[in-house]
């Protein structure tokens, strides 16, 4: 049995359906979208396993739900690495057993993990640390429970024989920090602190079936006198972990956006019979951050669908200025009326795309497509004390389409220079409690309504209603998964580079 970290992701191939979709669903991009949606394999990842965990609190100990997703196939090859892609470590602790070790007045949350995994197969163990998952950015309630999710990549596992393969959790280790947006602000030093599986509990997680009769033969990793070091033990040999990534590879590919936040879209606090309204704070210019988002759309009127922002074809990363603005207002006596927004500034600007099609079904035509993005603001929070309540988040933005360079049947079609979406249109994209925040990503998705096209055709033919009638309409459904965010000044305590996340595993449909 071999673990080793992997080097690069696949990821499924869909067929580019028209250009409607290289236009819309490409730009449709920059709204973000998903790490694991928990219990939805939609998501791109396995359904979570819950396991009750004992952890060693400064105030005492304290049960914990940790959520372990790791997309392992149901069966392997002997000789083929498995690789489950990026993995999710999420668990709910008690923020009273916090007790003083966060400062009185924190927020938001940042976190690292390490799990201890056994690989266990026909009596033969190894056991893989899944170092440095990490949860860039978590919302700590007033009361209840503070929900932290851990991404990242780990070892693969690679066995030799035939036989059932078997992972289980073990200690759980994690280091958590109060996040701050201003330099002026000691965060304090956070704390670190132990779990354990809980009496009674198996721990098992995942199992791999390897096809084969019997186990013909003693594994490649079985001790030999070839092994001077002593990394192989009992058949299983632990491969080497990945290298250090250097400072330049750690830094933001994508620049820190500009613009102005519009956090219109976003749910507004309820009105109180007091009167009292939340209290508005601009942070400053937000934490420099950069992520992945990759996603699904469709097209109604075409029914077909496409990939947003590829994973094998070099993707773009999403620049966010994380944390510029939240709203706050305490609850009343009575613990109502909490409200908690924080407000980010995205932007990505994506290469000109082209795509091939079939018009009216059976005439092929190409074209190329410019994409003229503004600024995103997403929005998360909380509405209510109660933290699994009342989760809401939103990414907002405005986008217009060109084309150009179009054929039909290989001879060229000018439609001229200003052949696009007759005006902006809006891009509203929601996730809810999938979505924690910027720095933990998540799933997002929405319909979008593409007006009509405009200055399309020269020399006095009009090809408007032709792009109309093929492209525009309403019910338009995109779903993007984002993974964690780099934050570019803390590049050891959180993923750099990020990660790209896995594809959605099925296609939005269209109503």
């Amino acid at each position: 049995m071999d673990v080793r970290y992997p080097a690069g992701r696949n990821s499924r191939s869909v067929r580019v359906a028209s250009v409607a979709a290289a236009a819309m669903v490409a730009g449709l991009l920059s709204g973000g979208g998903s790490a694991a949606d928990e219990g939805n394999k939609e998501a791109g990842t396995a359904a979570p396993v819950t396991i009750e965990y004992d952890c060693k609190l400064p105030s005492g100990a304290v049960r914990a739900a940790v959520r372990i997703a790791a997309a392992y196939p149901e069966s392997g090859e002997a000789g083929r690495p498995m690789d489950p892609g990026p993995v999710t470590v999420g668990m709910s602790l008690p923020r009273s057993g916090l007790g003083a070790a966060l400062p009185p007045d924190t927020t938001v949350v940042q976190s690292t993990a390490t799990l201890a995994v056994q690989v266990a197969q026909n009596g033969r163990t190894a056991e893989a640390q899944w170092n440095g998952l990490a949860a860039p950015g978590a919302p700590v309630p007033p009361q209840g429970d503070l929900e932290l999710s851990h991404q990242g990549a780990v070892p693969t596992v690679t066995v030799n024989a035939p036989g059932v393969v078997a992972l289980t959790a073990g200690r759980l280790t994690v280091e958590v920090k109060p996040l701050v947006a201003s330099e002026d602000k000691d965060p304090g030093a956070g704390l670190t602190f132990s779990c354990d599986p809980a009496a009674g509990e198996s721990g098992r997680f995942a199992t791999v079936t390897v096809p084969g009769a019997t186990e013909s033969s003693s594994p490649t990793g079985s001790p030999t006198s070839d092994d001077p070091g002593g990394k192989q033990r009992k058949g299983i040999a632990l491969g080497p972990q990945d290298g250090p990534v250097t400072a330049a590879e750690k830094l933001c590919k994508a620049p820190l956006p500009k613009g102005k936040l519009d956090a219109s879209e976003a749910p507004p606090a309820p009105k109180l019979p007091d009167g009292r309204v939340p209290t508005e704070y601009d942070v400053g210019a937000g934490m420099q951050t950069c992520s992945y988002a990759v996603g699904l759309a469709n097209v109604r009127k075409l029914n077909g669908a496409m990939i947003i922002n590829d994973p094998q074809k070099k993707p773009v990363q999403i620049g966010i200025a994380a944390m510029m603005h939240t709203a706050f207002r305490e609850p009343d006596e009575n613990n109502e009326g909490y409200y908690m927004r924080f407000d980010s500034l995205g932007q990505l600007d994506l290469p000109d795309a082209e795509s091939t099609f079939l018009a009216f079904g059976f005439e092929p035509v190409s074209a190329k497509v410019r994409f003229e993005n503004g600024p995103i603001t997403v929005s998360t929070g909380n509405i209510g004390a109660d933290a699994d309540a009342g989760v809401f988040s939103t990414a907002y933005f405005k986008q217009s389409l060109r084309l150009y360079d179009v054929k039909v049947n290989g001879v060229p079609l000018d439609v001229g220079k200003n052949c696009g979406t007759s005006r902006p249109f809006k891009v509203v994209l929601n996730g809810g409690a999938r979505y924690p925040n910027v720095f933990a990503g998540g799933i997002l998705e929405g319909d979008v309504t593409i007006p009509s096209f405009s200055g399309c055709g020269t020399g006095g033919e009009n090809l408007n209603s032709l792009f109309t009638a093929q492209i525009s309409g309403p019910g338009n459904h995109v779903v993007m998964n984002q993974g964690n965010a780099c934050v570019q000044d803390q590049p050891d305590n959180t993923p750099c580079p990020p990660l790209i996340p896995a594809l959605p595993t099925s296609l939005p449909k269209a109503p």
